[in-house]
């Protein structure tokens, strides 16, 4: 197990981000359950055994990276709204800033909030020069969030028997 690199939770004007934790199941499985939620992401909706292992895994990702994605959780009303953060399994070509948020809350710039929040966590904390986002091409609503945030359209790779872009965040 490694130590966390970066602070276990951000905080900005609406938003907290912090660890996931065993009660955040119930959101993410609404998240996951959803068919919009899940188009460009796991291609299906998941069953809550599955989404269960999505949560082991985010918190797997901390202990064994040091980092990941945080727990989103809108103040104003305490309801945790999706994945933002750093994200770079084994098989990722490099760090990414992961954004997902549960539909109820699309529209109203969490994503963009949670995820510059997270670049200049990295850029002090971290030190690194350089993240991305793999985005679907067909996902006009996360390329939207990229750009938004400073991402720069880079390439398209091969990935997972399927293509993505790459999108760059110079830090």
């Amino acid at each position: 197990m490694n130590p966390p690199l970066v602070p276990l939770s951000i905080e900005t004007p609406r938003l907290n981000l912090r660890m996931f934790e065993e009660s955040d199941w119930g959101a993410l499985c609404q998240m996951f359950e959803d068919e919009e939620c899940v188009r460009y992401t796991r291609g299906q909706v998941l069953q809550k055994w599955e989404t269960w292992r999505i949560l082991a895994a985010y918190l797997g990702h901390w202990s064994l990276r040091g980092y990941g994605p945080y727990a989103v959780v809108e103040k104003s009303s305490g309801k945790m709204m999706g994945p933002v953060g750093l994200w770079c399994p084994g098989d990722w070509p490099e760090p990414e800033i992961k954004y997902s948020l549960t539909k109820t809350f699309w529209g109203k710039g969490y994503a963009s909030e949670a995820a510059l929040a997270v670049k200049e966590m990295v850029k002090k904390d971290l030190g690194w020069r350089r993240l991305i986002s793999l985005i679907v091409r067909e996902n006009s609503n996360s390329i939207a969030v990229a750009k938004r945030i400073g991402g720069v359209f880079e390439k398209t790779i091969s990935f997972r028997g399927g293509e993505a872009e790459v999108y760059a965040y110079h830090l």
